[in-house]
């Protein structure tokens, strides 16, 4: 697929995705969903990808939300549909991604902004950056999976009082409720999220994904997660990531990991 809302770079094996509507605070429309859509596919398949890092253009916006003026007009068979193929082809696979996906937040993160955000594995905040889940103030409740993701990352009560009320906090409130991993400068930014992803990039590439994979049953509610963990844990004494890294460690030196 060739991109016209996003730009997509692989440099030392952390693939860079940009959402670059900046004239637009960056909000998603359609044709961005099927973008980020087709780089996660592509990400979760190509084994020189350790790691994804998703950011927007410019310095306002991460994503300041839905692209209102394409829905606007929907009835609830429409939304509904809207919700689902969005979750599904999108949310759903960041979350469930193999690769760590680590947001860069660097200004506003609303709505279906902060959705993503929240898909993401870990997220990063500028110390401007401002987030929120404001659609109550539009007659709706966030449709990408904002109301799940967020009480499961910081509790019922906060989740509530933030879509309820449909206020905005800051990127430092947000660091405070487990919101976002860390707060730095905007200057600081991206060489945070690169900081996290290289000390990832070393550990085993299986290994990472089976963490994934275990870390999400703990939230489907249709998963024993203990179980998959267990299965997950015993998949990988059958790589050869395994065998490198008892190597190593008997030998004492680094491990050379191969993705195998």
């Amino acid at each position: 697929m060739t991109y016209q809302n996003i730009l997509s770079e692989l440099k030392e094996q952390i693939l860079y995705v940009t959402i670059n509507r900046e004239h637009k605070l960056n909000a998603l429309n359609k044709e961005t969903l099927a973008e980020l859509a087709d780089v996660i596919a592509v990400a979760s398949q190509q084994d020189e990808v350790r790691g994804v890092l998703l950011t927007g253009a410019g310095e306002k916006a991460f994503v300041a939300g839905a692209d209102i003026s394409e829905f606007s007009d929907y009835n609830g068979e429409q939304g509904e549909e809207l919700a689902r193929k969005g979750q599904e082809l999108v949310f759903n696979a960041i979350e469930k991604c193999p690769k760590p996906v680590v947001a860069a937040i660097n200004g506003f993160a609303l709505g279906g902004g902060l959705e993503l955000a929240m898909a993401c594995h870990i997220r990063v905040g500028a110390d401007h950056a401002k987030l929120g889940l404001p659609e109550t103030s539009l007659g709706l409740i966030p449709g990408y999976g904002g109301t799940q993701r967020l009480t499961q990352i910081i509790g019922k009560g906060k989740a509530i009082e933030m879509i309820a009320t449909a206020d905005m906090i800051s990127a430092e409130d947000a660091e405070k409720i487990g919101l976002l991993n860390y707060v730095v400068p905007q200057s600081e930014l991206i060489a945070k999220a690169e900081s996290i992803l290289n000390r990832i990039k070393l550990r085993a590439p299986l290994a990472i994904a089976a963490a994934i994979k275990s870390v999400n049953s703990a939230f489907d509610v249709e998963a024993n997660g203990f179980e998959i963990e267990i299965k997950e844990f015993g998949l990988c004494f059958n790589t050869e990531d395994f065998k490198e890294g008892t190597r190593a460690f008997l030998e004492k030196r680094k491990p050379v990991f191969q993705g195998k």
